[in-house]
């Protein structure tokens, strides 16, 4: 999930969280990151620290409806189900005890042999998870749906889906459609042919998260927004190939930006990829656009890479429900997550089948 600042799920469910503000703001509630004035139908994002020299910025106005230069309509909200129950012997992630607002936690994941392989445990359910989630999507799916069959499979498996009651996240998984840059809640909105969607899994598997997500097609997909998917992936891939012990964590940015830059896309600045673990969200923040960050990869060190991607807009618009994170101006976003293990070699990728 990604990281965003503290109260998003993310992933990037905080995965995506607000670009570099995050290491030293583990108890700053994401309400505190994003205003949102109803009046006024905008979001004022907030950072401790100026990405661009500028504390402060006003997003676009958004439209409800029409999106210019195409016949699909912008994403409105459906209706949600009641929250799905857990199994008492099931275990919990100590956040739902705590009631601590959620934020990226300083220091890293680094595991030793035993904590390596329940991170190549949580991370192989999370991608099989993912893996069956994709084949639900089908024009007139509710993504209702689809949150409730990937809770059903996680339970089943005595996980715990580590969306639900993260910050008061209502659902097991994140469903982020069309325009929808991460977080987006399930609900009674059935998939349209044409749609992309992006699933975002994460899982507790005996005290520790795997964390993955990918985009699907639905339908007949325009060429338009399967490039963007395939370019969006590709990026990660570019990325995790760069991946090894003391490589500056930069460097992930770089090799991101540069291939979107090639095919004319926008990168999403504020929601991060983020150390996982035993925590949802701890260090190191892991910024997809070009960066003057410090900080080196570390052997066994576990963590994510979630760059999400844009047609137009990089500037997100937060839903009253402070959650569902869209482009300023409807433009198509799309994303892909895996979680890594930095070995002697490189990078593992924990979150494949």
């Amino acid at each position: 999930m990604v990281g965003a600042g503290a109260a998003t799920l993310q992933p990037r469910l905080i995965s995506s969280f607000v670009g570099n503000c995050w290491h030293n703001q583990s108890t700053q509630h994401l309400h505190n990151l994003f205003r949102f004035n109803p009046g006024q139908k905008h979001v004022l994002m907030r950072q401790s620290r100026p990405l661009t020299g500028i504390t402060n910025f006003l997003f676009n106005k958004r439209n409800t409806d029409e999106i210019p230069n195409t016949t699909r309509k912008r994403l409105k909200p459906g209706k949600l189900s009641p929250r799905r129950p857990v199994p008492d012997h099931i275990l919990k992630p100590p956040y739902l005890i705590s009631k601590k607002p959620p934020g990226i936690a300083s220091g890293p994941e680094v595991h030793d042999e035993k904590g390596i392989e329940c991170m190549r445990a949580s991370g192989k359910l999370a991608a099989q998870v993912l893996q069956y989630a994709g084949t639900l999507v089908k024009p007139g799916v509710t993504t209702d749906a689809i949150d409730q069959q990937v809770h059903q499979m996680i339970i089943d498996n005595g996980a715990y889906p580590s969306p639900l009651g993260y910050g008061g996240f209502p659902k097991s998984v994140c469903t982020s459609v069309n325009e929808c840059i991460c977080h987006g809640i399930p609900d009674s909105r059935e998939l349209q042919d044409g749609d992309i969607i992006n699933i975002d899994v994460t899982v507790y598997l005996n005290g520790y998260h795997g964390d993955t997500s990918a985009t699907f097609f639905c339908g007949d997909v325009d060429d338009k927004a399967k490039k963007l998917v395939q370019v969006t992936k590709e990026s990660l891939d570019k990325a995790i190939s760069i991946c090894a012990p003391g490589v500056e964590l930069k460097k992930i940015g770089e090799v991101i930006n540069a291939h979107a830059d090639e095919h004319r896309y926008g990168v999403v600045e504020q929601f991060v990829g983020h150390g996982v673990g035993r925590l949802f969200h701890s260090d190191p923040v892991v910024l997809h656009y070009r960066n003057n960050e410090h900080g080196r990869m570390i052997l066994n060190q576990t963590f994510t890479i979630e760059p999400m991607l844009t047609i137009g807009s990089i500037h997100p618009i937060m839903w009253d429900d402070d959650w569902t994170v869209v482009t300023s101006d409807g433009s198509l976003s799309a994303q892909f997550e895996h979680t890594l293990l930095i070995t002697e070699n490189g990078a593992e990728i924990l979150t494949q089948c």
